[in-house]
């Protein structure tokens, strides 16, 4: 019985060790579509790395609050 609650504490931190590098995938990846997009369509301004790298960090953190909400449950 000992060991349930232990390796339910394993999990847990295995879900937080893997957090920061969903969120760095998620933002470079949305960064690096922006920056290709303003090579492409823009006219000398970086609109769309902006707007993407915003956007990028609210879909980041939103998806931490989703997995320690889901977490706590």
């Amino acid at each position: 019985m000992e060991k349930e609650p232990n390796k339910n504490n394993r999990n847990k931190w295995i879900v937080f060790v893997n957090i920061p590098f969903q969120m760095g995938i998620i933002i470079f990846l949305f960064c690096y579509v922006g920056i290709k997009l303003d090579e492409k369509y823009s006219n000398g301004g970086s609109v769309w790395t902006i707007i993407l790298s915003l956007l990028s960090v609210f879909l980041a953190l939103y998806n931490v609050i989703r997995q320690v909400k889901n977490l706590n449950k």
